[in-house]
């Protein structure tokens, strides 16, 4: 295999493509003037490792004919191998038009790049998301998202004039060059880069270090600090425990520690490679590549969305190509009897072995406040995360109640917000109709408006589960699309979905706000359950029946659920009242 900084044209710093001194400063007085863009954190991210050649030979934002090239056959329209679609998506009324100049901007308003608009398109994401992901199931994570993106893309040549502000780890944040010459100090030829958006316990410790070694290299360990699955351990935590491993478990030759600001797809077999070819621009020529890599979990029916060993199948078949070799390993297992970990097809099947496995970690052990045994992570690792877990009755969880108007949500919605506080949790309540009134005033009820108002409650609810509280949400969320999405920005497991399940002649005959006889006048128009759709939830956490129950009763039945889960402690105190 040849060494990755010789493989050519890959690999190269893209210095033309980052404006600096005197041009940067004439640039970034041009920029000001220019219409501008403000770009999600997905595309700053891809932003910036187009801009330090991470994602070589890309040096843009995907133009109709790559995209095309990349859906369909996994190549760039010049032949060249990359399988994930990097696109920057608009709005329609976004004011861009071909042959203009646009500043774009992140989400604090700070100008990043200019844009030479090359080609504006409308791009089809049902296609992307069966072709490229796979499924249309709106479980996944990216497919979720991409049905909130704008119907239309840009492409251009850029001119960037600063990178996004990353002011954490900075002594770890290394581009491909910086990295390739760290790599080169090391002074040996194989690298062995390991993808990790996940703490690394001894197991994983174990492998990477059998990985490098058996290459005779060095290991890039090369965490993903930009998006990553929602719910994943937010990577301060993370960083720490790499830190603490390298520090002190790793040899100092043969490890290097260094970060990637990617924005995962969750993309399976197709990721896999993509991370091949990033990693062989960083300078590896090897890449660990594990069960289920980038897999984002479970589909809706419960059924893993790639197979186990699909993305290591991809890689090796696209090996020579990239310049980096996959490496694969057998389930690895801690074996008490000799204070080792092995490959289980190096055992024989009457061996005693131990493993914890994920859920195990998170249930049994971080939510219940009990510390990992020493075999399975280092005690720095342990106290680390013990720090960021509090027990699972102290952790953030989002209620999200949708239902027909008139349904009974705020009701049980109330009814729950006190049945929480007299259990002695935080909670706060965010109704649509009061949510209108504040955070999104202004808002109309278009399709557009609708999805904004919820996304709005969505991104406020993470962040007070993220900070350890209860959100309480009754929204009637009519489309499932937006409500997945919500589900998609808090932590996995942390959101109880329920279903008010309430007849629409029910729900009218409620009417207190006299809002379903003015829709069936015609005076209104667009409203849910009379001349614009309700999409009820496919697989809810929970269904509730308002008419045989009371708002009181549902609201047990809630708090069981939260029991059941671990959210608060013992089941209900109350006797249950229809």
């Amino acid at each position: 295999m040849p060494r990755p900084d010789i493989i050519s044209p890959y690999g190269g710093e893209l210095v033309d493509l980052v404006a600096v001194g005197e041009r940067a400063k004439d640039l970034l007085a041009e920029a000001s003037a220019l219409p501008s863009v403000q770009i999600s954190e997905r595309a700053a991210c891809d932003l910036e490792l187009l801009a330090v050649g991470g994602f070589s030979p890309l040096d843009r934002f995907m133009s109709s004919r790559d995209l095309r090239s990349v859906v369909e056959d996994m190549r760039l329209s010049d032949g060249s191998l990359f399988p994930i679609p990097v696109t920057l998506p608009l709005e329609a009324g976004a004011g861009v038009s071909l042959d203009s100049r646009i500043a774009l901007r992140d989400s604090r308003n700070d100008i990043l790049a200019v844009m030479d608009v090359e080609d504006v398109y409308e791009w089809d994401r049902d296609e992307i998301a069966r072709k490229v992901y796979g499924t249309l199931d709106l479980r996944h994570p990216i497919v979720a998202e991409m049905r909130l993106w704008g119907r239309y893309n840009v492409s251009g040549r850029l001119q960037v004039i600063q990178l996004p502000q990353r002011p954490d780890f900075r002594e770890l944040r290394l581009t491909p060059a910086q990295t390739r010459r760290a790599l080169r100090r090391a002074g040996h030829r194989n690298v062995a880069a390991f993808q990790t958006r996940n703490p690394l316990h001894r197991v994983h410790e174990e492998l990477t270090k059998r990985a490098a070694a058996s290459v005779d290299g060095t290991l890039l360990l090369h965490p993903v600090v930009g998006l990553t699955k929602p719910g994943d351990v937010d990577h301060f935590t993370r960083v720490r425990t790499y830190r603490a491993l390298t520090e002190r478990y790793y040899d100092r030759d043969r490890v290097l520690l260094s970060l990637l600001p990617l924005a995962m797809r969750m993309g399976g077999p197709r990721e896999a490679l993509w991370h091949a070819i990033i990693r062989r621009n960083f300078g590896a020529n090897y890449l660990i590549v594990g069960r289920d890599h980038a897999g984002p979990g479970v589909d809706s029916h419960g059924s893993p969305f790639y197979g186990p060993y699909d993305a290591q199948e991809l890689v090796e078949r696209h090996a020579d190509e990239v310049g980096v070799k996959p490496l694969t390993f057998t389930e690895l297992v801690y074996v008490p009897s000799e204070g080792r970990y092995e490959e289980v097809s190096a055992l024989s099947p009457n061996v005693e072995t131990a493993s914890i496995s994920g859920t195990q970690v998170r249930d049994e052990y971080l939510n219940a406040g009990r510390t990992l045994p020493e075999w399975f992570t280092r005690p720095e690792v342990a106290d680390i995360l013990a720090d960021t877990y509090p027990p699972k009755h102290r952790q953030g969880v989002c209620i999200w109640f949708t239902g027909l108007s008139g349904a009974g949500k705020s009701t049980t919605a109330d009814a729950l917000a006190v049945l929480l506080m007299e259990r002695g949790r935080q909670i706060t309540v965010l109704d649509g109709d009061v949510v209108r009134t504040h955070l999104s005033k202004g808002l109309g009820f278009s399709k557009e408006d609708r999805d904004a108002n919820i996304l709005r409650i969505g991104y406020v609810a993470s962040e007070i589960v993220r900070h350890g509280g209860v959100a309480i949400c009754a929204a009637i969320s009519p489309y499932t699309a937006t409500r997945d999405a919500v589900r998609s920005m808090v932590a996995d497991g942390h959101f109880v979905e329920v279903f008010v399940d309430t007849p629409l002649e029910v729900c009218e005959a409620r009417d207190s706000k006299g809002m379903y006889a003015k829709a069936r006048a015609g005076e209104i128009t667009g409203f849910t359950g009379v001349d614009d759709p309700y999409e009820a939830p496919p697989r809810p956490e929970l269904t509730l029946d308002t008419v045989a129950r009371s708002a009181e009763s549902n609201a047990l039945v809630i708090m069981e659920h939260l029991a059941e889960a671990g959210f608060v402690r013992g089941g209900s105190q109350r006797t249950p009242k229809t």
